[in-house]
């Protein structure tokens, strides 16, 4: 058995049942938006699907796949098992185990901004990886916060195909293009809803909720040289560090249109290295 479901169908271009805004800045970690979404999803879930078909089998819920670094899934995700869990406690039904979709090719094209065949061009010499000896007889759930052209969910099936899983799965999108005439890029359009620039980040990196992921990451690194300068000698040394920690975890020092602005990173946190630890040199003396 194997069903999708939506909680959002985008069916126009310019009118959505869910805040665009919010959408925005949840995929730049935007931690109390990722927690409504995900709280959102999960409420639909059950209300669609567990409340009619109870599972009472083991639930393994599975983020959409990454390397090092978190997508803005992963965020979604953890909200979405917390409900869900109190659901199944409160119905005398297993909570829920995690697994990972592990990923081995990163890339600096804006996925967004694809159409269809180029989606499925620059994926498909990826490859995906989970611990199918883990998922052995249970009910799998892979979550992820959009489907526009399927093409994720394409190398899922291929993955479960080459493991022969043969599990029950649901595959579950906070929102999903349902009018195929519309251009795929329609994602980046939300994508950037409320993120015009690199410093619209400002309020969303600095909340105390703030969660990083792929996106961000990739967005920082992506600006061009002078502006990126001035945005992350703006950035407090805590996040300039996990930026930087996130970005070498995700191998983003071997792409060639990254390696100039890690090494601004880079010298920043020695600078600021220096700075901190200078005011304990002169109290030695």
């Amino acid at each position: 058995m194997r069903i999708n479901y939506s909680l959002h169908k985008i069916s126009k271009v310019d009118t959505f049942s869910f805040d665009a805004h919010a959408y925005s800045r949840f995929k730049y970690g935007d931690g109390l938006i990722s927690e409504k979404f995900g709280i959102d999803l999960a409420k639909g879930f059950i209300e669609n699907h567990l409340k009619k078909s109870p599972i009472s089998s083991q639930i393994v819920v599975i983020s959409s796949p990454y390397c090092f670094i978190p997508t803005a899934t992963f965020a979604m995700k953890n909200h979405f098992v917390f409900c869900l869990n109190l659901w199944l406690a409160e119905n005398n039904l297993p909570v829920v185990q995690e697994a990972k979709v592990h990923r081995t090719i990163t890339y600096k094209d804006d996925y967004g901004e694809l159409n269809a065949e180029e989606r499925i061009n620059l994926i498909g010499n990826d490859s995906f990886h989970i611990d199918a000896e883990f998922l052995a007889g249970k009910v799998l759930i892979f979550l992820d916060d959009i489907k526009i052209t399927g093409s994720h969910e394409r190398m899922i099936t291929r993955m479960l195909e080459e493991y022969e899983l043969q599990n029950d799965t649901f595959l579950l999108y906070f929102a999903e293009l349902v009018n195929k005439e519309i251009h795929p890029n329609i994602e980046n359009y939300l994508n950037y809803f409320s993120v015009k620039s690199i410093f619209d980040l400002k309020t969303i990196i600095n909340d105390e909720n703030f969660v990083i992921n792929t996106r961000i990451v990739k967005y920082i690194l992506s600006t061009e040289k002078s502006v990126f300068q001035v945005f992350m000698e703006e950035q407090t040394t805590p996040f300039v560090q996990l930026l930087y920690n996130m970005a070498i975890g995700n191998s983003y020092h071997t792409i060639d249109a990254y390696r100039e602005n890690l090494e601004i990173i880079k010298k920043l946190i020695i600078y600021q290295q220096k700075i901190i630890l200078q005011p304990k040199i002169e109290e030695n003396y």
